[in-house]
């Protein structure tokens, strides 16, 4: 039997997703709920940039309907991206080793803590039943030569029995000669393969449609848009993921999808192509498009 399909967007208050998508006016404290009314998941962005407050994500839980969940992008020191003190929590700033360019040291004792702190802060989304997985979105600079994928063991170790979806950013990774390695450890090691849909070339960052299931209970794809010249040149956010899906490129990612659920109970299906209302548009007409119900 095929697997669910679960689709939704890469956060819920992206600025322009705020002033294009949302009734006019609708208070802060309720987009939440009106996107939960609207779609079954979505992922949580912010987490990437901070670790929120246990009160934040308890509001989460309590404000999301059963049966609704979560995608929870670890902190980007832990996806080996760049961070400064005042991104950790204030507890973990002490003590903690920082370059002379002033970015932290990931040494191993700090990776601990910061996923226990992260387990401990989501711990409302698990109890509630609302935790899908743990997403780590590495850095393009995370690449081979440089980096090897056992790095990561201890920190998926640290957060199982959480599932945690990875998804690599340096195309080295799923080339000729080492993608059957790559997929190989990652299923090793029980972390779900991130396939995604973003614009073809050569540079090191623009990623292969490789569609692949590394766990049997969750596979999961990434809709990054297909705007070449805004994804290798763009500065800002919005610049470089600004995409609108037209309905023939949707029902690609929904043949990718159906693909992925031969193999896996849960196929989660989220768009990151985000400039303005591009990314719930979209998510919402690949609904449609796969039968799914779809509210006012």
């Amino acid at each position: 039997m095929a697997g669910r399909i679960v689709i939704g967007t890469s956060s819920w208050s992206d600025p322009g997703f705020v002033e294009e998508w949302y009734p006019p006016g609708l208070p802060a404290r309720d987009r939440l709920s009106y996107y939960a009314e609207r779609f079954e998941a979505v992922e949580v962005n912010s987490t990437f940039y901070a670790v929120p407050p246990e009160r934040t994500v308890e509001r989460w839980a309590a404000v999301t309907p059963a049966g609704f969940t979560f995608d929870v992008k670890l902190h980007r020191l832990l996806s080996r991206h760049a961070a400064a003190p005042d991104a950790l929590p204030p507890d973990l700033r002490e003590g903690a080793e920082v370059s002379e360019r002033g970015r932290v040291r990931l040494t191993p004792e700090l990776e601990a803590a910061l996923a226990d702190r992260i387990l401990e802060t989501t711990r409302p989304l698990a109890e509630a039943g609302k935790l899908a997985t743990f997403l780590l979105q590495l850095s393009p600079a995370f690449r081979p030569g440089d980096h090897e994928l056992d790095e990561l063991a201890p920190l998926l170790a640290r957060l199982a029995p959480h599932p945690v979806a990875v998804e690599v950013r340096h195309r080295a990774w799923l080339g000729s000669r080492r993608i059957e390695s790559t997929l190989d450890w990652l299923e090793a090691h029980g972390a779900a393969f991130v396939a995604v849909d973003a614009p073809q070339g050569k540079a090191p960052t623009l990623i292969p449609p490789v569609d692949a299931v590394t766990r049997d209970d969750v596979a999961y794809l990434r809709a990054h848009g297909r705007n070449l010249e805004g994804f290798t040149r763009g500065r800002s956010v919005a610049e470089r993921f600004a995409y609108r899906y037209a309905d023939d490129e949707l029902r690609e990612l929904g043949e990718r999808a159906h693909k992925l659920a031969e193999n896996a109970s849960i196929v989660r299906v989220m768009f990151n192509n985000n400039r303005g209302a591009d990314a719930p548009v979209a998510a919402r007409r690949m609904r449609e498009l796969l039968g799914q119900e779809v509210a006012a």
